[in-house]
């Protein structure tokens, strides 16, 4: 049996995390007592590696934290962001193997890569470590980072750790008045792109009590829009590349505007920080249906509140899509939509 190395490590940029870095990372995490993967990263050449793509650069930070819950129960695994400069210079290859040393804080006796192009780098920056390559062909995990940021990550999907998946899932915001149609868009939408979705809180807040008017509390609202973000969290992780949402909120404060009688401050912060990647706005033009919650069925208030609404999201700068017509035109257009951004 080969003697176990001591300490190990694992670098690259991880721009972004595929499947065959895990592959890398786990059989390096099965040769040695301790593995420190580490994540490099220097922010101007990662604007140019990404112009162009139609992705945007992925922080150090972000990748440091899906190397941190991909390892989570490794314990013997550790975890570490370096900068290093990519000008194709070898004093940066010496400036960045210090940087690591000096991170990992003990000897380094085993470097892995998956170029077996990097020996003549590795033993000259670090001469007393053996450098192991792990699937250099790419037999297992036919991928590259670079093919992901060229061809997107949707088309590779199957290669995208479950861990960073959510950092890719395209979110749809379905909005909209009451009995607009938006419930049963956004789950047949899921059902098409086999995905999960997330119903609007406040429906589910309702069915508490006899009637919409029972919710008047300030407090109604905050835990409404807080429940919501907290779905659509959980959602998010399991997303198959589209996520779907009912309502977010801005519409929470419509409701707010419309049954409190004032708009809510941790309403609009709310808003501030939330990001969709298309708001698709459903014009009132089906029939109103009463399912015992609703109570603005006449068409000219229904053109009234729908104009409130509208003016809402101008004020808040935010952009939408104008969806109108029968269920078939509606379902049709969005499809489109949504193909649109799937890119």
């Amino acid at each position: 049996m080969t003697a176990k190395r001591r300490i190990g490590m694992y670098g690259g940029k991880f721009l972004p995390v595929h499947l065959g870095h895990v592959n890398a990372m786990v059989m390096a995490s099965t040769i040695v007592d301790e593995l420190h993967v580490v994540v490099s990263y220097d922010e101007e050449y990662e604007e140019e590696v990404f112009e162009g793509t139609g992705m945007k650069p992925i922080s150090a930070v972000q990748r440091l934290r899906w190397w941190s819950e991909i390892t989570a129960d490794l314990d013997h695994v550790f975890v570490h962001s370096v900068e290093e400069k990519q000008t194709g210079k070898f004093e940066d290859w010496t400036a960045g193997a210090k940087a690591i040393k000096a991170c990992v804080g003990k000897v380094i006796d085993t470097v892995f890569s998956s170029e077996s192009s990097y020996n003549e780098y590795f033993n000259e920056l670090y001469p007393d470590a053996e450098h192991i390559v792990l699937d250099n062909d790419r037999e297992l995990f036919d991928i590259s980072a670079t093919k992901i940021r060229d061809e997107g990550p949707y088309v590779h999907w199957h290669m995208i750790p479950q861990e960073v998946r959510p950092y890719f899932v395209k979110k749809v915001a379905v909005i909209g008045t009451e009995s607009s149609g938006k419930s049963t868009l956004v789950r047949n939408l899921a059902r098409v792109y086999n995905t999960s979705y997330v119903e609007e809180y406040g429906r589910t807040y309702y069915d508490k009590f006899k009637d919409s008017m029972s919710i008047t509390l300030e407090s109604d609202y905050h835990e409404i829009a807080f429940e919501h973000k907290y779905h659509e969290r959980m959602q998010t992780r399991t997303a198959n590349k589209v996520l779907f949402i009912d309502t977010e909120a801005i519409v929470t404060q419509y409701y707010s505007e419309l049954y409190v009688g004032k708009r809510l401050d941790i309403l609009t912060e709310v808003a501030k920080l939330q990001e969709y990647d298309l708001h698709i706005y459903l014009e009132p033009d089906v029939a109103w249906v009463n399912d015992g919650i609703r109570v603005h069925g006449d068409q000219s208030i229904r053109e009234e509140n729908n104009r409130k609404l509208k003016k809402m999201f101008d004020e808040a700068g935010v952009e939408y899509v104008i969806v109108s017509g029968d269920y078939e035109e509606r379902f049709e257009r969005c499809k489109a939509l949504v193909k649109a951004i799937m890119k």
